[in-house]
């Protein structure tokens, strides 16, 4: 038997990590180099990328917790719905689960058995997976995909601020698009291994899109620097 693997229980905490590390890194890197085009020195350049580190992570955990909050109370709100439902019409609820089985393909007699198997052994259950969708794989966890996002944004936006520190005053521009591009590309290849897709698409859309954000902020921090 030909053994196979799926993902989708991973895509609450991969895209909270994902996005996380991906807005670290390109955020980060992108404040530093605005400030540095802005002809700042070298402190300001690194209080910059501190600045930004901190305030985005914190940043970051607070609004994935506040956003996945609002999907897990819409989700419950859902539920008490739901019950209140079965417990007034249950004969029409199960009308309706055998229905959604009809349109996926059952016949009608089997449908019905299947309904109400299903009912009998967890009603809200069966209702909450095949009418509404929500499963225990997919399920919002605000405090999970808070951490996730703050930690990860915190190890994308390491990097360039360590590019800034390591790197000589003449080349610190050069030496943080690049690092911070090699991360980028990396942290693409290694989201869509996890996620069963190309790692050469995955590596380059996250290349090309960091490229030309790094690239505005760049452009907007010479203008800034030129009036201010």
């Amino acid at each position: 038997m030909l053994a196979h693997i799926h993902r989708t229980h991973r895509s609450g905490w991969l895209r909270a990590a994902v996005l996380g590390a991906n807005d670290g890194v390109l955020s980060v890197s992108s404040l530093m180099l605005g400030v540095a085009s802005a002809n700042m020195d070298s402190s300001g350049v690194l209080v910059a990328g501190f600045a930004g580190l901190f305030a985005g992570a914190l940043s970051m955990g607070a609004g994935e917790y506040v956003s996945v909050s609002s999907q897990a109370d819409t989700e419950r709100a859902d539920l008490e719905i739901e019950k209140l439902t079965l417990a007034n019409q249950y004969d029409d609820e199960q009308a309706e689960l055998r229905d959604i089985y009809i349109r996926r393909g059952l016949d009608r007699d089997l449908a019905t058995q299947v309904s109400h198997q299903l009912m009998a052994h967890d009603a809200l259950g069966a209702h909450a997976r095949d009418e509404i969708g929500i499963t225990d794989a997919l399920t919002a966890r605000p405090l999970q995909a808070a951490i996730i996002s703050a930690f990860s944004f915190t190890l994308g936006g390491v990097v360039p601020v360590l590019a800034c520190i390591v790197s000589p005053t003449d080349t610190r521009v050069s030496v943080i698009i690049a690092i911070s591009l090699i991360f980028l590309g990396s942290l693409g290849a290694l989201a869509a291994q996890a996620g069963g897709a190309s790692l050469f698409r995955g590596a380059g859309r996250v290349v090309i899109w960091g490229a030309l954000v790094m690239g505005i902020t760049s452009v907007i921090g010479r203008i800034l620097g030129l009036v201010v």
